[in-house]
């Protein structure tokens, strides 16, 4: 018997609640449905899902894997975390050198020329405390103000989607995915090719993942954008940052491993690096103000541990819909988990782990 079987048959066991086709259940499918109308409907494609799947790889070797690993499903704001990666990359490349610098010095004109978001930072977007002010493609930022996640920040006071007064850029974290698709944004004008593009070529296809993934936005997240490799104007799909309001990425967990094994590895891969470790390493440093979050990173050494099963230098991708990577250095571990109910992965992970002691 494989010794992560009593871990797989927990996880099993554990699906989440939302139904596998959401044309089925539409009215219990998905995020989007918390938010106050109007913005409480789908802007992207979604796509019918998988059972709950998964594969752990230890000391890279993958020891266990169920369900439909090899299935590309929508992984929400795991997304987020590779527009990290890709603000690593434009880092690399001399695009985006001063992570420090204001936004509006580099893409002036696409809404961050207010006195209010001014100052706003690359490094204030990528981990959250920017206090952004405006809409991305119709959407207000307003609409993800008071919103409480159960991993960390502060309690919300208010109702979802009421108009909290923002604070000064940098003095106050908050999960808000309107926010996120703005930093998206930014980086389709400091790369000038579409994020998606970007990403196949510099992270997927260097790491052996397949081509099943795609990354897509919303019916009307289109710009004309000067190509960078051509000079010549381009029809482009901003992508957001995971599947709040539909898009967004569809990957398998086998691939959502490799990259994890990536990260963990410090950007480098058989001998090459796909982002640099400084840049990984700076994902995994702590925010000031949240010391639970790097750079669009979960990080675990925080006052309140994330998940108390994974070791305390453990770092993670998290996703709605019990989309979780686990990256734990002191065991040699990487977890790509999806659909299981996020109040289980705790003990599914602490399983997991009772299976390598």
């Amino acid at each position: 018997m494989n010794r992560f079987q009593t871990a797989i048959d927990f996880a099993v066991a554990h699906e989440i609640n939302w139904a596998r086709d959401p044309i089925a259940d539409a009215a219990h499918w998905g995020i989007h449905l918390n938010d106050p109308p109007p913005w409480n409907v789908l802007r992207g494609p979604v796509h019918a899902r998988g059972p709950t799947s998964g594969v752990i790889v230890h000391k890279g070797q993958t020891v266990a894997e169920w369900g439909e690993p090899d299935r590309a499903d929508l992984t929400f704001s795991i997304a987020k975390t590779y527009l990290a990666l890709l603000a690593g990359i434009a880092h690399d490349r001399g695009l985006l050198p001063d992570p420090d610098e204001p936004v509006r010095l580099r893409v002036p004109g696409i809404g961050f020329d207010s006195a209010h978001n001014a100052p706003i930072t690359w490094m204030q977007l990528l981990q959250q405390t920017s206090e952004w002010e405006g809409s991305c493609f119709g959407l207000p930022e307003q609409v993800d103000r008071f919103r409480t996640v159960i991993y960390g920040g502060e309690p919300a006071t208010g109702k979802k989607g009421e108009a909290r007064p923002l604070r000064r850029p940098g003095t106050f974290w908050e999960y808000n995915d309107v926010r996120i698709n703005q930093l998206s944004l930014a980086l389709l004008h400091v790369f000038g090719r579409p994020l998606p593009e970007v990403f196949d070529e510099a992270v997927m296809r260097p790491l052996g993942c397949t081509s099943d993934w795609q990354w897509v936005g919303y019916d009307d997240a289109w710009i004309d954008l000067r190509d960078a490799a051509t000079g010549s104007l381009r029809r482009m799909q901003s992508v957001p940052g995971g599947t709040h309001w539909g898009g967004g990425v569809s990957i398998s967990a086998r691939d959502q491993a490799l990259i994890g094994r990536m990260m963990q590895a410090d950007g480098q891969w058989h001998g090459r690096s796909i982002v640099s470790a400084q840049w990984i390493r700076r994902m995994r440093t702590p925010c000031a103000i949240a010391p639970f979050y790097g750079l669009l990173t979960w990080l675990n050494d925080g006052p309140k541990q994330v998940y108390p099963a994974a070791s305390r230098a453990s770092s993670f991708m998290i996703g709605a819909g019990g989309q979780v990577t686990w990256m734990d250095p002191e065991r040699d571990l990487v977890v790509a988990s999806r659909w299981v109910t996020p109040e289980a992965t705790n003990a599914l992970f602490a399983q997991i782990a009772g299976a390598l002691a």
